[in-house]
């Protein structure tokens, strides 16, 4: 049984031949795939490195992938190679193990940005996580599935002020976050 019910000769050719279904998958003529999404969720990822030269194996055009989900991974680090990724829109990264919340500032490069998810991490736990994200990521409509409001946006951009301005009172000194969690893992 799939999903509680008898399979019938189209579902199991969707499960051996993931190019059939109601939306097979298309390709060209080097057959590569004609996708702006790229699925490496619930793997043992645990960094990015090498994520282009796979990219382009898999993808016809790689630098036009809208969609990236590496969700359930094992991810501590936000890689630039995402950051490489310019036409990016969604971004999945819920339930790995990045424990620094900083690493985000490297998304803010990412223009058309507009949905990430980054729960499940344990820089959720850190004080000012979603005020921190909302702030660094200026196109952002939804974070963890939930959207951003535009008084989250307000209140994300005097945090973020009020955080840079005293980390320049300080001498302009950004403290480096030491954690053990990332050792963990």
């Amino acid at each position: 049984m799939i999903f509680g019910r008898v399979p019938t000769w189209d579902m199991v050719r969707c499960l051996l031949n993931p190019d059939v279904g109601l939306r097979p998958l298309k390709r060209d003529s080097e057959g590569k795939y004609l996708s702006r999404t790229f699925r490496l969720s619930n793997n043992n990822i645990s960094d990015v490195v090498g994520l282009h030269h796979t990219l382009k194996h898999f993808l016809a055009q790689p630098s036009r992938l809208g969609w990236l989900d590496l969700s359930f991974n094992k991810i501590t680090l936000i890689d630039p190679a995402l950051c490489q990724l310019h036409e990016l829109r969604v971004l999945y990264l819920h339930g790995n193990s990045i424990c620094d919340l900083s690493q985000t500032d490297k998304l803010g490069e990412l223009q058309y940005l507009h949905t990430i998810t980054l729960h499940g991490n344990v820089i959720e736990f850190e004080k000012g996580y979603r005020q921190h994200v909302i702030a660094v990521l200026p196109h952002l409509k939804k974070m963890d599935f939930s959207a951003v409001t535009h008084e989250q946006r307000a209140m994300a951009n005097i945090w973020g002020h009020c955080t840079k301005r005293g980390k320049k009172d300080r001498g302009q000194q950004i403290p480096e976050t030491v954690t053990t969690c990332c050792h963990e893992h």
